[in-house]
């Protein structure tokens, strides 16, 4: 939906919000604290971090599980309220790894970690080498006519790209397209045995320092030749862009150059580069047992109630890795013990207020979304329930109570008749609701929603947001530079109470509104997300 259509859409909520009255909203259920108890909980030491396969991440989950038995909701996994999920393990031994660049004979080694990492989420090669092309964002969208491939050789070749995407290009249409798997379609096509991806230092949320700091980390992969959906990529790389020059050096162009059209969305050129790469990739291999957790809140209507409104979050975080500053422990509370913390409130909130719900709520908590939102690509492919009969997914992630709730970013907000059921209840309840306002951050596919919409099942993830240029958007950018994917991300800093416990009421509204309709949500007719089909 254009921007205009947006703010014409959001024009109407508002003066229907208006007409709301006191008496009309609902009661405030939540001040909070329990809210906060349960991230304590998730986010303490003792959970080592939640790494996806490790014994801390079996402890958060025994005690979500604990926690669920408590508030009455049934377990719906294969396994009590368990979904085991098996997945390869991808770790890349550096010490007998290596890049270089080689120009007209010359070899200059890339040094790893300052230079370049390798990305293991792909099956790397043990070497490779290859001539290099730049193809500008690396987008081939057939809605806008547009394809920064057109007029390249890639056979056998390694394209290099910048993340980012043309200001004329809608946000969802960009974000899906960079998605690995339909990234790396058309380069699969055209012969390409791999990609070079340099971040768009306009939009990069944390220092490349902290980017590359756990690069050696392990990745994973679900198992499963139906889940593999980057073959042939043998090489799979993210080069610092301080350091990117080295790949321009004699093309006439300048990553300077490039750097400032992408920071505008402007449209790249393509063009050869005179050098090649040589890789050479020692990746040990191992299969790892974790588990989604599903419970089951039924509803009442003797048919309605065998349809489901999933609300989701990820358990999972990063383990223990480098330290920063000393620590090791990667507590991720904000992201996202305090997702998992939602839907253990909102479960709780069910058995202290029922309600009499048409449709049944599936609590779906979700392992290895920082691997690759793996637990709910799983999940989404093979539900528990029947796969036609989940209406919505309404997912919570990192949303990020640290300001007051003023504002309330609605993910999908345009795309279908729950994002606009979202905004109206946020307006109800004197929050202003907004679409993505840094559409260069990709955030539509950068969580488990995602994995919903790509069976065709209408989702929003909603957020705290603040106003561009306010104190507190400067709050979010600190947070993300200094807090997000790092150890500091515990549960020693400053959060906004009042801001969860509106935004636990929000959700709650959505998810009781969306139950209790008589049909289910739709996509809009203009949505892009409406070539899915529900299986």
């Amino acid at each position: 939906m254009r921007p205009s259509t947006v703010a014409k859409s959001l024009m109407c909520l508002l003066i229907l919000g208006l007409g709301t009255s006191l008496a009309q909203q609902p009661k405030q259920l939540f001040d909070g604290n329990s809210w906060w108890g349960y991230v304590k909980a998730l986010a303490d030491d003792n959970m080592e971090g939640r790494e996806t396969g490790s014994d801390g991440l079996r402890r958060a989950e025994a005690y979500v599980v604990e926690q669920f038995k408590k508030t009455g909701v049934k377990p719906a996994g294969t396994k009590g309220f368990y979904q085991p999920v098996k997945f390869v393990q991808r770790e890349i031994i550096e010490k007998d790894s290596s890049a270089t660049l080689v120009t007209d004979g010359h070899e200059q080694p890339l040094v790893l970690g300052e230079d370049a990492y390798f990305n293991t989420r792909v099956e790397l090669a043990p070497e490779v080498s290859a001539p290099l092309v730049f193809a500008g964002y690396g987008l081939k969208i057939p809605e806008k006519n547009y394809d920064d491939l057109a007029g390249l050789d890639l056979k056998d070749k390694v394209a290099v790209i910048v993340s980012g995407s043309p200001a004329d290009v809608p946000s969802t249409l960009a974000s899906h397209y960079q998605t690995a798997v339909e990234r790396w379609k058309p380069f699969h096509a055209a012969g390409a045995v791999g990609i070079i991806s340099i971040p768009n230092p306009a939009s990069m949320d944390i220092p490349w320092s902290r980017m590359s700091l756990n690069r050696a980390h392990p990745s994973m992969d679900l198992a499963g030749a139906e889940f593999r959906e980057t073959a042939g990529e043998d090489v799979g790389m993210t080069f610092n862009p301080a350091n990117a020059e080295k790949l321009f050096a004699g093309s006439g162009h300048t990553f300077q150059e490039i750097a400032a059209l992408a920071k505008e969305r402007k449209p790249l050129p393509n063009f050869s580069l005179p050098s090649s790469i040589k890789t050479r990739a020692h990746v040990e291999n191992k299969t790892i047992d974790s588990a989604n957790l599903v419970a089951l809140l039924p509803g009442t209507d003797p048919v309605l109630k065998k349809e489901y409104v999933v609300l989701s979050a990820h358990i999972d975080h990063l383990g223990i890795g480098q330290p920063i500053n000393g620590d090791r422990i990667y507590n991720g509370a904000m992201d996202n013990a305090a997702g998992v913390a939602v839907l253990l409130d909102l479960a709780a909130s069910f058995k202290a207020h029922p309600e009499k719900l048409k449709r049944s709520v599936l609590f779906v908590v979700v392992t290895a979304e920082e691997k690759g939102l793996l637990g709910s690509k799983y999940f989404a492919a093979h539900p528990t329930v029947n796969a036609k009969s989940i209406v919505a997914d309404i997912n919570t992630d990192m949303f990020l109570p640290i300001v007051p709730l003023k504002v309330l970013k609605v993910q999908g907000i345009a795309e279908s008749t729950l994002g606009e059921e979202a905004a109206r209840i946020a307006q109800s309840m004197g929050v202003k609701p907004v679409p993505d306002p840094q559409p260069l951050r990709n955030s539509f596919i950068r969580s488990d929603q995602y994995s919903f919409i790509r069976q065709g099942i209408p989702a929003v993830v909603l957020d705290v947001e603040a106003e561009p240029g306010s104190p507190e958007a400067k709050i979010f950018k600190d947070w993300l530079t200094n807090r997000y994917h790092a150890p500091s991300d515990d549960i020693d800093q400053p959060v906004d109470l009042g801001a969860a416990a509106l935004f636990e009421q929000i959700v709650r509204t959505l998810a009781v509104s969306t139950a209790s309709a008589e049909t289910r949500p739709e996509w809009k007719s203009d949505s892009f997300f409406r070539r899915y089909p529900t299986k």
